[in-house]
């Protein structure tokens, strides 16, 4: 798996399909490993080019801190730019969509963004839904899923076991887990209208770290933001990952015909 060093720390990424298709970038969530993008980036590759890095803290990556936003941004751009990616479709759930607006203000290779479940700003935050879905006792990991997933998804896919297990290898654990929610909760996006990428902003409608209509004020202060309701709560582009996966592909390839 190729690594790329940037502030002393070591990230892992790896990428898959045809480099010169349009590149897709998966930026998880807070404190979460990359399995989260296991639903999304292996359909995705098939049609585009994909990246999927652990962020610092998170499964093969070091710990190192500091755990800001503009780190963590400064962090994609290294491993985008080690990829030897020109422009990139940034696709980022919670912290992981943080990023990707700090990203895009910050450097020049985002085309597009999909978001899902971010706010604004860290105030728009519920702080202790957040701790609750990343609690600091891997016991609790179970428990926690029912912040992120429906009952009905939970007992009728039989995935609580493994989901469990992907958690408590690839999750940021101890200060790299504190500092993950510390980013988020702190992070202020800055005007808005300034940004002007196409942005498709996907909301869980039962999401309990940032309500439903926080999604929508997103979506309606970003110049070019597209807003989609999605059944479920914060991981709902897992529990229904076909149909957005679908959707991502279809706004990315929107927003590629726009510059052909």
């Amino acid at each position: 798996m190729p690594t790329v060093e940037t502030d002393g720390t070591t990230i892992q990424y790896e990428t898959e399909g045809d480099p010169e298709r349009p590149t897709v970038v998966f930026v998880p969530d807070t404190a979460t490993g990359p399995w989260l993008w296991g639903w999304q980036a292996p359909k995705l590759a098939g049609t585009h080019r994909t990246v999927v890095y652990a962020q610092r803290g998170t499964d093969g990556s070091d710990t190192d801190g500091p755990y800001t936003v503009d780190r963590l941004a400064a962090d994609l751009e290294a491993v985008l730019a080690d990829a030897e990616v020109g422009r990139a479709h940034l696709v980022g759930a919670g912290l992981g969509g943080i990023v990707a607006l700090r990203y895009a203000r910050e450097y020049s290779r985002a085309r597009s963004l999909t978001l899902f479940g971010v706010p604004p700003d860290g105030e728009r935050i519920d702080a202790d839904a957040l701790a609750g879905l990343h609690p600091p006792d891997p016991t609790r990991i179970r428990q926690s899923l029912e912040l992120a997933f429906s009952d009905r998804f939970l007992a009728e896919t039989g995935l609580a076991d493994d989901i469990v297990d992907w958690r408590t290898d690839e999750d940021a654990v101890g200060d790299a887990r504190g500092g993950h929610i510390d980013a988020a909760l702190e992070f202020d996006a800055e005007p808005l209208y300034e940004l002007g990428l196409p942005t498709l902003v996907c909301h869980g409608v039962d999401d309990p770290v940032v309500p439903l209509s926080v999604g929508e004020e997103l979506a309606a202060d970003l110049p070019r933001g597209r807003f989609e309701a999605v059944e479920g709560k914060r991981w709902c582009f897992v529990e229904h990952s076909a149909a957005v996966t679908d959707a991502i592909a279809e706004f990315i390839d929107e927003t590629v015909a726009t510059d052909e």
